[in-house]
Formats: C-alpha cells, structure tokens, sequence
C-alpha cells in the first residue's frame, strides 16, 4: 500500500494510514541488520549494502523517497572544499582536504556563473533529470519518487565559497552580495526550466538558508534576493503540473509563510521548524513532513520517545496530507533499540 498512501498524501487525500519516510537510516548497518536480519557493514560490497538498504526501506514501509540529483559537484573547479567531519558508520566519509579558489572576499562578490559556469543545453539537462527519476522510480516502485536540485540559493553560496567567504562577502557588501544571488538564480534557472520539461510528477528543491538557530542573514535579506528568485524558478515547474517540495534545514518558522507563498507544493522540516504551526496555517492546503528529533532517540528514555511521537502524529493526523519522518535523520550513532522502538511506536499510531 505504500504507492497508494504515499500519493494520497501528495494529494492532499487523507488515508487510513500517515504514510513515512525517514533519512540517513540507511547507512545505520547495526539497525538494518537488526531489521532485515542480514549480515551487512561498512565493508560491505556497494551492491551488498544497497541490497540490505532496500530491504530495510521495505521492512519498514518507506512510503517517500527522497532524492535530488543536482548537487555542488555542478561547479567544478569553483566548488570550495571544506572537508568533511565523519558522520557515517566507521568514519568512511572523513575528508580533511580544504580548499577554494577564491583568493578573497572581493572575488566572491565579482563571481559570475555565467561566465564561470557555462550555459547548459536544456535538453540534455532535461535528460539528465528524466535518467535520474527513471532510475529512483525502478529502485522503489511501491512509493513517491522525484528528481531535484540540491544547490538551489545559500545552498549554493555554501558549495561555492564555502562558510567563512560567505560570511565575510555578506558582511562586507549584502546589496552586492544580493546581486550575486540574483546572478547565480538567473543562472540556476535553467535547470528549474529543464526539469520543467521533463517527464516526472515530483521535485525536490533543497536550499539549506538557515542555521539550527534561525536565520543567517536579516529577513529583509531573504525577501529580498531569496524568495522571490524561489518563485521563479519553481513557476515553471507549477505550470507543468508538478508537486514541487521545499527542504531546508535548520529552523525557518520565521519563514513558513514566506515559503508556502513562493508556491511550493508542501515542506519538509527539522524539529526545530514549527510543525504546530505549519500544521494549524497550511496543514489542510500542503504537504507537511517531519519532524521528529533524532537527539530524543539518541539519548532519550522510552516515554520521552513515545511522547514525541505522538506530538507529531497527533499532528500529523489532523493534515490532508502529512507524512512521518524523524526530521534531523537517524544518524548511525542512533542506539539500534531506541530506532527499533521509534518504529515500533509510529506503527502504533499510524492508523488514523
């Protein structure tokens, strides 16, 4: 029944079931070694892993499959590398190469993506994106499938410059560095237009724009140079009759509103974004994800995440169309009973 909740929630319909999805579970080996019984690890072959991985997602219904295929690896030489902190099981994805092109702050303002970037061939993007939903779409046929980008905005600026140019262009200059996001969305553009065109129900749009704290620049910013180059680029996409998603991270309560007034079809959220809120203002007219917090499954009692739980299912429950998520993933540092009891606890409650 996964296709069919996963669809009716899309579409605002609202099941017997709260259909689910969740992050990074995955790549937790002890879990899903736990769940599907097969002897599966970090030295695992890629087609070992990913055959375990997808039973799991199986065992434990997923109903959503979250995917972009657009990412910083876009940028090529104009990517920064900042390396990367070990997250996954045994540390296989620590990186300690640091790296930028940039000598300054100064030549972050003057980057032009058209000129460094290049103009892409709209039909070869628009295959790029249909190769990919293709693909998802064949690797979990019982749910919701999509393509997206990744890089939509600060995302961008992020895997561009990299934090500390970022900050620095922003504070020495926001109107230029406004002008900068007004050149990478003309220039990111042609992808929302390529996905556009392309033949497939659902897309992903990712712009990680805020901190866990909140906001990373003032909200005049945002409304300024974020929001409305958001509601263009998804324009297309809504024409073309697509379910168009929003995900970022962090917390973005101040800018719920703004959010669902650039167009998007629903979003997904971290604990930290106010579920109760968005439930109350957009749950009867968005898709709503989220937005369990993966610190009470890390280090909390069984009642606290029982209580969690049923804080977002009882939320959940009254959305046209909602779907279950631990919103912060389920890192593989997770204790194996507390995920097992999470998933016992959801199984529980999903019946409306």
């Amino acid at each position: 029944m996964s296709y069919e909740d996963g669809w009716a929630a899309m579409n605002l319909e609202m099941g017997g079931r709260i259909p689910r999805t969740e992050y990074s579970a995955t790549m937790h080996w002890e879990l899903i070694k736990a769940v599907t019984g097969i002897e599966v690890g970090v030295s695992s072959s890629p087609d070992e892993q990913s055959r375990a991985a997808l039973a799991f997602m199986r065992a434990w219904n997923f109903d959503f499959f979250w995917s972009t295929l657009i990412g910083d690896d876009e940028f090529g030489a104009w990517r920064t590398d900042m390396g990367h902190a070990e997250y996954a099981a045994g540390g296989v994805d620590r990186r300690d190469t640091i790296f930028t092109p940039y000598r300054d702050a100064s030549d972050v303002l003057r980057f032009d993506p058209w000129e460094k970037l290049g103009r892409k061939d709209p039909a070869e993007l628009t295959r790029r994106f249909e190769k990919h939903y293709r693909q998802n779409a064949a690797t979990h046929p019982e749910g919701v499938n999509m393509s997206g980008v990744y890089v939509t905005m600060m995302s961008a600026m992020i895997g561009l410059f990299g934090w500390e140019l970022l900050l620095e262009a922003a504070g020495l200059n926001p109107r230029e560095f406004g002008a900068l996001c007004n050149r990478y969305a003309s220039w990111i553009q042609q992808y929302f237009d390529a996905l556009a065109a392309a033949d497939l129900p659902c897309v992903m749009v990712h712009d990680d724009m805020v901190w866990t704290s909140g906001a990373i620049m003032r909200p005049a910013f945002y409304r300024e140079y974020i929001f409305p180059n958001y509601k263009k680029m998804i324009a297309p996409l809504l024409e073309s009759g697509k379910k168009v998603m929003f995900t970022s991270d962090g917390n973005y309560s101040k800018f719920i509103d703004d959010i669902a007034g650039c167009g998007f079809s629903g979003m997904v959220m971290e604990p930290m974004t106010d579920l109760a809120y968005a439930v109350e203002k957009y749950g009867q007219t968005h898709v709503l994800f989220g937005n369990a917090d993966t610190r009470i499954l890390l280090s909390g009692t069984k009642e606290e995440i029982r209580a969690e739980v049923e804080r977002c299912m009882n939320l959940g429950k009254r959305c046209r169309g909602f779907f279950m998520a631990v919103g912060n993933h389920i890192p593989p540092n997770t204790p194996v009973e507390s995920a097992l009891y999470y998933n016992d606890c959801y199984e529980k409650l999903a019946r409306r």
